[in-house]
This record gives C-alpha cells, structure tokens and sequence, in this order.
C-alpha cells in the first residue's frame, strides 16, 4: 500500500514536471508575447520575463519590439527630367504593437520592405536629379509618409528614412563634371575683372598723387629697382617713364630766339660745310680751305650786316643764293683738280674722283 502510494506520488510529480516544463515560456525583456488559444488571440499580451501557458492549447508568438534596420534594395527609375538613375536607401522602423504585427500581417518585415521599395521608385519619378543630390532632406521625409500611412495598421512605426546612395551613369558623370568645371571658370573670370576694377581705380588714384608730386614717380622707381635688386638678378631691366622725361624737359631753360635772317642762312652754311666735307681733298696748296666762309669766294657778294637801312632779303633769295654758291664752289674745285688720264685696261674701273 505504501509502495502504491509512493508511486502514484512520483507519477503525479513526474507529470507535474513535464506539464510544467511544457507550460513554461521565458520572454526576454525586448520582446512581447502574443498568445493565440485554440487559434483565439488572448486579450493580454505577456510582457517580459517567466510567464505560463496552457500546454498543446495555446501558442506563445515572440515579437521583436527594437528598432530594425533594413536596407532597400537599389531601384533604377526615371527622373522628371528623363535621367536615369540607380537609389539605395535605408529604412528604420519599429513594431509598437506586437498583436497587429502578428493578426493584420503576415510578415511584416517582408510587407515594410516592398512598401519601401515601390515608395522609393514613387519618389524617384516624381522628383528631379537636382533633389536627389542636394535637396535629399524633403525626399526623406516625403519617402516617410509614404511608408508610415500603411505600416501604422500593421503595429509598426517607420522611425527614419535616408537615401543612400544615387548612382549616375558615366556620361551624365562627364556633362556634370564640364558643367561646374565651366561655373567655376565664370566665377573665377569674374573674380579677376572683379580684382582687375578695383586695381584700376587705386592706380588712377595713385597717377593723380605723382602728378601732382613728380617727385613721387622718381622714388616709386628706386623702390621698384630696390625690389629686384634683392632677388640677386644678373639682369635688370629698368623702365624708364615718359613721364620723367617730361618732368627734365620742363627743368631745362628755354632757348634764346634767332633772328629770321640767320635762322634761314644757318642751314645754306650747313650745306655748303657738307658737300666740303664731301669731296675729296685736292693736291694742290691754292685750294681755298673749309675754314673761310662762303662770303671769300670768287663771284660771291658781301650781304649787308642786319641792322642797316637796306631792306631785309627774303628766305626764298638766301637759299637761291645759297645753291649758286655751292655751285661756283665745286666749279672752282674741278678747276684746280689735275686732269684724269683714261685706264688702258678695259676692264679697268676707277674711282668717281679719279683717285683711289
């Protein structure tokens, strides 16, 4: 009897443990249990911890309540302005009630997943490339709202979405690459005449302090040629300014006034000095020397000294006379010059003068 009963104790025991052990169920403390009995979904949802459940009758579903992270797939699509181009993007979300994302859905990873990829595609033909690269902040959150409308009758919250990456095509690359190469071009040219204006009203400014103070071109110029000196050059090439030139011009004294008559009688002597200069000096002693005026030649008439009563001549007379000067002059010349003797030789060619 005793026996008997020590038995039925450690049957009953024995099948307490295995009903227990069946029962028992541990969620952890990022998780929800959803209990469906005979198919039912329970009213309670078990929260975290050591909880029980009727063995072969209920059934304890776990969902995880921590923020997800899943990639989108890469989506090539069109943009408004007919370029193609390729968008990956990431999506966070969470599931804030466990027993919607068990009953009204059947995967709810699955169902965020193809919703984020047909509102990216959404996104893309509905948007420009100029968005996609600089304005991404408004496509996030309009690819949010896209998301988050259906996902919130499924127990999940779409927390952020962020576009990844746009990939261009190669020649759209290069068209890009040219276009802000030329921007860059523009801003620099209007930079430099930027600089280039306001470079030409300092010197303008600076040209109206050294005319009024010439000196001041004179010391800008010994600094300039300081400047290059203290580069150890072996060449210096110093500008000279017109300026300059002008400023020793108005330092020199101004010359004395001649009277007509000399004024036009100066450049006869001049001549008849030249074509002396000229000819070839004779053998003979009698030759009148250069020295003596043209006045001590034969035929020649004295002029009157200015000053006197007589009547002034004209410029037109004194060169007239000038010329017929220079002609008795040489006549005289070949005159006095032996005779030239004619070469035997044919071939022969001598000199104008007759001398060699």
């Amino acid at each position: 009897m005793i026996e008997e009963l020590v038995t039925a104790g450690v049957t009953l025991a024995s099948v307490g443990a295995v009903y227990a052990m069946a029962a028992a169920r541990v969620v952890k403390q990022y998780e929800r249990g959803v209990v469906l009995r005979l198919g039912r979904l329970r009213s309670g949802v078990r929260g975290p911890g050591f909880t029980l459940i009727v063995p072969f009758v209920d059934r304890l579903q776990k969902v995880n309540m921590q923020i997800v992270t899943m990639p989108v797939p890469g989506q090539d699509g069109i943009t408004r302005d007919n370029v193609t181009v390729r968008v990956d993007a990431v999506i966070y979300f969470k599931v804030v009630s466990a027993a919607d994302a068990v009953i009204k859905v059947e995967d709810y990873r699955f169902a965020v997943s193809q919703m984020a990829q047909t509102s990216l595609r959404s996104i893309i033909g509905k948007s420009e490339l100029d968005d996609l690269l600089s304005n991404r902040e408004k496509l996030n959150q309009g690819l949010e709202l896209m998301i988050d409308s259906p996902a919130v009758e499924w127990g999940v919250s779409i927390d952020r979405v962020e576009i990844k990456d746009v990939s261009l095509p190669e020649t759209m690359k290069r068209s890009m690459a040219r276009q802000a190469e030329a921007d860059r071009e523009r801003r620099a040219r209007v930079i430099n005449a930027d600089a280039e204006l306001q470079a030409s009203k300092k010197l303008a400014e600076a040209a109206g302090v050294m005319s009024e103070q010439p000196a001041a071109l004179q010391l800008r110029l010994l600094q300039t040629v300081v400047a290059v000196a203290a580069e150890k050059n072996s060449t210096l090439v110093l500008p000279f300014p017109v300026e300059l030139l002008r400023f020793l011009e108005r330092a020199q004294p101004a010359p004395q006034p001649q009277p007509a008559q000399q004024q036009v009688a100066q450049p006869a002597r001049q001549q008849v000095a030249d074509s002396a200069h000229q000819a070839p000096r004779p053998a003979a002693e009698n030759q009148p020397s250069l020295s003596e005026s043209p006045q001590s030649l034969p035929g020649s008439e004295q002029q009157p000294p200015p000053g006197s009563g007589q009547q002034s001549i004209r410029p037109q007379d004194l060169s007239a006379q000038a010329q017929q000067l220079l002609a008795q002059w040489q006549q005289s010349m070949q005159e006095q010059l032996p005779p030239v003797e004619a070469p035997l030789d044919p071939d022969f060619r001598g000199s104008k003068s007759g001398q060699d």
